[in-house]
């Protein structure tokens, strides 16, 4: 506990007696002289006439002398009284004038003497807890410091021995790998050599042939003897055919298309991990309220720069909260929701009615398409709207733009078209198709060149049957909700089968899809009216929503500007929002 120097003397020695010729310990004090005392000096102070009413207490309970401090009126007077109703230090003889008359006093020196004791009580606490709490937690906190430092040094450096490991591994793969094609070169070139040398050998036969032919007609041209055999022998002659000479087939070397993402993911990479962990116990910061309202949605470039913030800053709730709900008019059904850049709603039901409305839930737009149970829009980057157009043997996807213009985009000929989906990263459009029990996934540009087609896995098995819904991962993953297979058929971005996902058991019905910040999956099943939440590998982690959320026929799922997760059903145009992370 903290004591002024005087305090800390007492304890160290002791004080001497303030009376004259007086050497002892001086443990009491009289507050009417302000002077220390012995025990003996205090028992004569008190049977004095004079001093005998005087206040004497021990040392430590002693009342504090009033600092001097002159009256500005009379300066020959110290202010040594507290005027009550003028709340003003004044004088004695301030106490006369007729500014003060009548006013009620207290003594400056008590009133001073209790706040410096409460002061004084106060500062001692607040030193004590310092110097019992703060002053160790902090030296603490500063070796905790310098032993992260440490750790943080040791970790990188075992980082960089593992790259270096692991890109020397790949290193000495590579050059395995360059060997053996090398290798494979050398016995291809010698193989066609040889066949080559083989050739050459009987064109060279098939010219000696020739040669000795024409030398033995020239030799019986030039004869002189009669022989009727001979000469007829020469017409009878048939030259044999020119040999067979075949050109070899060169072979071709195919480059490997091998990406910077590719060695990154064989390499591995660093993941940064920012949030430190609490080391010092804070107040809970109020946080703001949620929002009620759909809020626009970011940009692409402003969402992909706060992605890994976010991703940082949300995880899964303990629990499920109903925000709101609120109806989409012009719709009995909400099966399919595609959401634009200011958060403006496209809403299908299974009745061939597509509805655009606001952030207040204002009819915007209406119109009769030919899509039905399926995700058969979606809106791209530019903020128009695809979609599916099969009525009258049209089997193509159509642009509408923000000026309510209709443009043909992509015809997909003999392939019937049954979804579609805009990708968030680069703006293709994935479409869902079928023909004659096939089913496949093509990638197209905003150029409406194909780049791709996703149909069978590596062993030649078809990955779809019937394409309903897609969503688009951001990792690049391809999440397509088969309705016909009961799965979620999970491709990457270069269309090699990852997984698939057939529920938890009981019978598993697929409608819609889509994925969050995190990088989670979430189906609706519609037999259990629940909604699955997978992670980025397919494992399963739980049902957010279950019956008891008393939701029937679930159809369509996505999430809003603010992360939480919004659902659809049949037979109801009601959009229903839960919070779900935190």
């Amino acid at each position: 506990m903290y004591e002024p120097p005087d305090e800390q003397a007492a304890g160290q020695h002791y004080l001497v007696c303030g009376n004259e010729d007086c050497e002892k310990n001086g443990e009491f004090y009289c507050n009417a002289c302000h002077r220390p005392m012995c025990e003996d000096c205090q028992d004569e102070h008190l049977k004095q006439t004079n001093t005998k009413k005087h206040q004497v207490v021990l040392y430590r309970q002693r009342r504090r002398q009033l600092p001097e401090e002159k009256c500005k009126l009379h300066p020959r007077r110290n202010l040594d009284i507290l005027c009550k109703e003028c709340n003003i230090p004044v004088c004695s003889k301030c106490c006369t004038t007729q500014e003060h008359q009548g006013h009620s006093y207290d003594d400056l020196e008590e009133i001073y003497s209790e706040r410096f004791a409460s002061m004084f009580a106060c500062c001692q606490n607040k030193i004590s807890e310092i110097q019992e709490s703060y002053l160790p937690k902090s030296h603490q906190l500063r070796r905790n410091i310098t032993v992260d430092a440490t750790e943080i040094k040791n970790t990188m450096e075992n980082i960089r021995t593992d790259m270096e490991s692991e890109a020397k591994s790949l290193k000495l793969l590579v050059d395995a790998v360059t060997s053996e094609n090398m290798e494979q070169t050398r016995t291809v070139e010698n193989e066609l050599l040889r066949r080559l040398e083989l050739q050459e050998i009987t064109c060279d036969e098939y010219i000696i042939y020739l040669e000795n032919l024409v030398e033995k007609m020239q030799k019986s041209m030039a004869t002189t003897s009669f022989n009727i055999i001979s000469l007829s022998r020469y017409e009878e002659l048939e030259i044999r055919n020119l040999p067979k000479i075949t050109k070899p087939n060169l072979p071709i070397f195919t480059a490997g298309k091998c990406r910077k993402e590719d060695v990154v993911n064989i390499l591995g990479k660093l993941s940064e991990q920012f949030q430190a962990k609490e080391l010092v116990k804070r107040k809970n910061k109020p946080t703001a309220s949620l929002s009620t309202n759909v809020k626009p949605m970011e940009s692409h470039e402003e969402e992909e720069r706060g992605r890994s913030v976010v991703k940082q800053r949300l995880s899964l709730s303990s629990s499920v909260t109903k925000i709101r709900e609120y109806s989409v008019p012009g719709v009995d059904s909400v099966y399919h929701v595609s959401v634009d850049k200011l958060g403006r709603l496209w809403v299908s039901d299974s009745g061939r009615n597509l509805v655009q409305i606001d952030l207040e839930g204002i009819l915007l737009q209406r119109m009769k398409t030919s899509g039905r149970d399926e995700g058969y829009h979606t809106v791209t980057q530019d903020r128009d709207i695809a979609i599916v157009h099969t009525e009258r043997d049209e089997k193509v996807i159509k642009m509408l733009g923000i000026d309510k213009t209709t443009t043909e985009f992509i015809k997909t000929g003999d392939w019937t078209p049954l979804s579609v989906h805009s990708s968030r990263i680069n703006g293709d459009l994935l479409v869902g198709m079928i023909k004659d029990g096939e089913a496949k996934i093509t990638r197209f540009t905003m150029a409406g060149k194909q780049t791709q087609r996703i149909q069978w896995n590596s062993k030649g098995q078809a990955l779809y049957t019937s394409p309903h819904y897609i969503a688009e991962n951001i990792n690049g993953d391809i999440c397509t909700s088969d309705y016909f297979k009961e799965a979620v058929v999970v491709v990457n971005e270069l269309g090699q089968y990852r997984f698939s996902y057939k529920g938890q058991g009981s019978r598993f019905r697929s409608w819609g899809i889509c994925t969050n910040v995190l990088g989670h999956i979430l189906v609706c099943d519609g037999i259990s009216a629940t909604v699955h939440l997978l992670d980025q590998d397919g494992q399963f982690l739980s049902k957010i929503l279950t019956q008891k959320h008393e939701l029937e026929h679930l159809r369509s799922v996505f999430v809003d500007a603010e992360h939480n997760l919004c659902v659809g059903q049949h037979g109801s145009n009601t959009i229903t929002v839960f919070n779900y992370l935190q």
